[in-house]
């Protein structure tokens, strides 16, 4: 075991921090800068879910635009030069105790917690979904997209995130059918725009994804068109190489559910401040309830989070 490990399970810290998003890392950036001594339990990537995102162009700063993959790594290396330690593994378990003067989180002991878990994509609840997934069924064309270059695909979804990955595939598919079950679009107009000039996608608006169908692979998607009563509609058979799901998010909070109040849809429910129904235990970026879920206002519920825990413990 690593020196660095060592230390990081035997100490009480005044802080620590579950996930490394950008909520996570700012609010180590601005723990650390407060003179908290700062840990942040992470099970992936620095970034979160951003770190799989091909170009961000709506990050002030970056002209041109940034990976995903870079901001998280330059996020984390700024966070780690104010003294925040990082740690790989989950929170989760029966060594989770929010409740205590000193929580337990993923075996670590602090004086504070930060949930910064952030969300994951939510599933059709298909059939063949679950068996495809891998064998062309994806939630990430970032991280697959490679391997349906000159091939067939299919993104179901109307929003942003589905609307900008079809974008990405089509630099590299032969086609791309975009398939919403909707006549319009949710997604930001110019994403959409950009996409419709696109010559090798095509859409089939109106339309919603019924199975998955394949043998060791994806091989087909069935459509079924929704109507206006309800009815059963006309089916469509796409031949596809495979399949990138957008619709929609779930937040990672099952881990805490009974010990933090949740709303309906799974989030946690903070103040303006961001804490939670918990003394010292708050949440920051998409994890929390919230109208807007972006990078910067991630980064923002960081550092607001992070100046509460340092102010309260203080007291």
């Amino acid at each position: 075991m690593s020196e660095e490990r060592t230390v990081a399970e035997s100490k009480v810290w005044d802080l620590v921090i579950v996930g490394a998003g950008p909520a996570g890392l700012a609010a180590a950036i601005y723990g650390c800068r407060a003179g908290l001594a700062t840990v942040v339990l992470e099970r992936g990537l620095p970034g979160g879910q951003v770190s799989v995102i091909d170009n961000i162009e709506n990050y002030p700063g970056f002209v041109e635009g940034v990976s995903g993959f870079e901001l998280g790594q330059r996020m984390q290396e700024q966070a780690k030069r104010f003294g925040a330690v990082f740690v790989s593994g989950d929170a989760g378990g029966s060594d989770l105790d929010l409740g205590a003067k000193i929580k337990v989180v993923g075996g670590r002991r602090a004086r504070a917690v930060i949930l910064a878990t952030g969300v994951h994509p939510r599933k059709l609840g298909l059939p063949g979904e679950e068996r495809l997934a891998g064998r062309g069924v994806s939630y990430c064309a970032t991280c697959d997209g490679a391997f349906f270059r000159g091939r067939r695909v299919a993104v179901v979804g109307g929003g942003d995130a589905a609307v900008t990955e079809a974008l990405f595939l089509s630099n590299l598919a032969a086609r791309v059918t975009v398939v919403h079950r909707r006549d319009q679009f949710r997604a930001a107009p110019t994403l959409v725009l950009r996409l419709r000039v696109r010559e090798n996608v095509e859409f089939k608006l109106g339309w919603a994804p019924v199975s998955i169908e394949g043998g060791e692979k994806v091989e087909s998607l069935m459509l079924r068109r929704v109507t206006v009563l309800g009815q059963a509609g006309d089916e469509d058979r796409l031949a596809i190489d495979g399949v990138f799901i957008y619709v929609g998010i779930d937040p990672e909070t099952g881990f805490v559910r009974g010990q933090v109040n949740l709303d309906p849809g799974g989030y946690i429910i903070t103040d303006g401040e961001l804490r939670t129904s918990i003394p010292r235990v708050y949440a920051a970026g998409d994890v929390r309830v919230k109208e807007l879920r972006q990078i910067v206002t991630a980064v923002a519920d960081g550092a607001q989070a992070a100046s509460t825990a340092a102010r309260e413990l203080s007291e």
